[in-house]
């Protein structure tokens, strides 16, 4: 907090660019106006959605839900923490999902072949745990994991969690961490309406073999970045930023550069002054 808030203050900085959690981006987009107004790009925390239609081949789902969720632990701003899988392929696709899950291999990555490694810290892990112990008692369903690790080192078991419901915590919130919410919905409106029912818009995700269908329904989503039949893939040419509380302005692409140039006018009669 001292070195980031004397950068913020310094009236000698133009610019300020951050990376992380949203409470910080408000305290960063709130002292950037007390010297001056600089210049602020935000890219925040996020909730997103990732929608797995009927039509989608079940397996490459289970497969994007996977990485979409327990990339590094978890610990991805983007993580596909809320997955909506549609009620007619619910079932195949949770005993699929299920099964990747405890699958996983747990360990330091100097260790052959381990695939989860520990949280970032102890503070972290411990937020980790109490948002599965929350889950627990406000009546989500533990299908896997949901537990510590070992004994040592800061290792959360992949969890999967079902039965969960819009208005539960580990629904809302973002937990940063290997926790798998799946939620079952019936129609396209229905998921759309869900999936746009928070405070975040980083990124989404869809499921489907129709393609009309899969663009139809990503140009209803409230997010900056859309992934269909893939997830957490970037480009350096793809502007990266999220709508809400997920940030302001974007990164990579032509856009990105947009937030760290000043745009100036200079005019010249060419045949001598005019007013």
């Amino acid at each position: 907090p001292t070195c980031g808030e004397a950068i913020v203050l310094h009236p000698d900085v133009n610019k300020v660019a951050f990376t992380g959690s949203t409470a910080v981006g408000k305290r960063i987009q709130s002292l950037s106006s007390q010297h001056g107004l600089k210049r602020v790009s935000l890219e925040l925390g996020g909730k997103s959605p990732l929608i797995v239609l009927d039509d989608a081949d079940v397996d490459q789902a289970v497969e994007v839900a996977h990485i979409g969720l327990f990339l590094n632990q978890g610990q991805c701003c983007c993580a596909g923490s809320r997955l909506y899988v549609q009620e007619g392929i619910y079932d195949k696709f949770v005993a699929a999902a299920v099964a990747k899950a405890k699958a996983i291999k747990l360990g330091s990555y100097s260790e052959p072949g381990a695939e989860q490694g520990p949280q970032v810290d102890d503070i972290q892990f411990k937020r980790v745990m109490g948002y599965i112990d929350k889950g627990k008692e406000e009546g989500a369903t533990v299908v896997t994991g949901g537990g510590r690790h070992g004994s040592k080192g800061y290792f959360v078991e992949p969890t999967v969690f079902t039965n969960v419901t819009d208005e539960m915590t580990i629904a809302k919130e973002e937990i940063f961490g290997p926790v798998m919410s799946i939620f079952k919905f019936s129609t396209d409106i229905e998921v759309v309406e869900r999936a746009n029912n928070t405070r975040y818009g980083l990124a989404a995700g869809i499921c489907s073999k129709n393609a009309p269908r899969a663009l139809g329904m990503a140009n209803q989503l409230r997010a900056g970045t859309v992934w269909i039949n893939t997830y957490d893939n970037f480009d350096p040419a793809a502007p990266f930023g999220g709508y809400g509380e997920s940030g302001i302005g974007r990164d990579k692409g032509s856009a990105g550069l947009e937030a760290w140039t000043e745009t100036k006018t200079i005019t010249m009669p060419l045949d001598g002054p005019k007013c």
